[in-house]
Parts: C-alpha cells; structure tokens; sequence
C-alpha cells in the first residue's frame, strides 16, 4: 500500500499538469485562430507524430547512440579527473581552470575543430556531447570524495591501506551519491550536446529532424520532433535515478 501510495504521489501530479497543458495548448490555439504554421495545435502534433513514427524513432535512435556515447565517455572521463585531483593537490590545480574551460567555451567554437580532427561523424558529435558531461561529473564526484567521513579514512589507515585502496573502497562508495546527482546533470546535458551536434553537422538525429522541419516551415513536423527530444531527455535523466534508488534500497 506504502509502495502504491509512493508511485500515485510521483508520477499522478506531473500527469495532471501534463493533461492541464495539453488542453490549455489546444484552447489558445482554438480560441486564438493560430495558423498551423505558426503553432500546430495537440492533435495535428499527435497525428504528425504517429504518421513519421517511423522516421523519428530512426532519428530518435541516432541521439540516443551519440548521447549516450558522450555520457559514458564525459562521465568515465570525469571520474577519472575528480580521482586524479583527490590524490593530488598538484593536479588539482593544473586540471580545475581547464575543466572550467571546458564547460565555458561554446560547443560552436570547438566543433570546427573536432570535425577538422575526426571528420564529421558519430565520433565527432559523441566527443560534442561529451564535453558537456565532464564538468558536471567531474565537480559533483570531487565533492564527493573530499567529503569522505574522516574516521573512514582514519581506519583504513590504521589497516595499512593504499592509497589506491583507500580511493577505490572508501571514499568512491562514499562519493557515490553526489557523483550520481552529477551524473543527472550530466545525462541531460548529453543529449544537449547531441542535438548541437546534429544542428551543426545536418547529416542525421532528432536535431537534423528539428532544423529540417524548421527550414521547411513543418511546424507540426518539428514539434513532434521535439516531443520525441523530450522523452529521450527524460529517458537518460532517470538513467542515474533508477541507479541511485537501486543504491539505497540495497
């Protein structure tokens, strides 16, 4: 009973708000007289939807192959820095300004340069969307290690532990929770980088989709895209929450 309870209290109110928009949406664009190029309105969405299914679902899983590249990537490449700045205070300082860097600079301003490097296809946009991973991952699970309860640490010490020890069995568990709430920000941002990417290269995914339609003036065609985006976003942020709440209730 606690259990049903938990869920109708999760997921019935941003189903109500859901329905509530949709119909609010339909009403403006009744009342307004909204030309279908301007906005389409829910049900020539939802017919737009189900007649490029097909279409969307291929493109749907071009971003979700480069989003979820970059994640593993950007977030393994996190983890590793925030690992190396734990051990060192020395590569703390040397790696910070350009983890900073990273996360600053446009996406625009470093694509030239990867395309130059590695052409302009699934490698590059992955590397795109894994830029955006870093960072977050990379603070998030360095707070986490430093953060570490000292008479953890104390104790291994006591036992003689490595250093590498003491990193991998105490204080990465110990990060895990603020490394997860990284790797949320991080799963989003992803699939950010992904949709940039395909923008940028025209060549395929939910963001070729998107800028296609727009061109095109297929209002209806690029909002269904977007609704698909949307899902895949939602889809890769409860990624990291399904792990963490498999994490507490062990």
């Amino acid at each position: 009973m606690n259990a049903v309870r938990a869920a109708t209290s999760r997921f019935v109110p941003p189903f109500v708000v859901g329905i509530l928009a949709v119909v609010g949406w339909a009403t403006v664009i009744r009342l307004a007289d909204v030309p279908e190029v301007v906005f389409p309105g829910p049900t020539a969405v939802a017919t737009t939807l189900v007649r490029t299914w097909p279409e969307l679902a291929r493109a749907a899983g071009v971003t979700v192959a480069t989003a979820g590249a970059g994640l593993l990537v950007g977030a393994t490449l996190g983890l590793t820095i925030a690992l190396a700045m734990t051990v060192s205070e020395t590569t703390a300082a040397v790696a910070r300004p350009y983890v900073v860097a990273l996360r600053i600079v446009p996406l625009v301003a470093i694509a030239p340069i990867l395309f130059r490097w590695f052409g302009d296809g699934f490698a590059a946009r992955a590397i795109l969307a894994a830029t955006l991973a870093v960072f977050p991952v990379t603070v998030s699970a360095r707070e986490g290690l430093r953060a570490t309860p000292r008479e953890l640490l104390d104790l291994a010490r006591s036992v003689d532990a490595s250093t590498t020890a003491r990193l991998l069995r105490i204080r990465l568990p110990a990060a895990a929770p603020e490394t997860l709430a990284g790797t949320k920000i991080a799963a989003a941002a992803s699939v950010v980088g992904a949709v940039v990417a395909e923008f940028l290269t025209l060549d395929a995914g939910l963001g070729y989709r998107i800028f296609r339609a727009s061109t095109r003036l297929q209002s209806a065609r690029m909002v269904a895209a977007l609704v698909v985006l949307a899902l895949v976003g939602v889809a890769f942020y409860l990624l990291p929450v399904a792990v963490e709440s498999g994490i507490r209730n062990q």
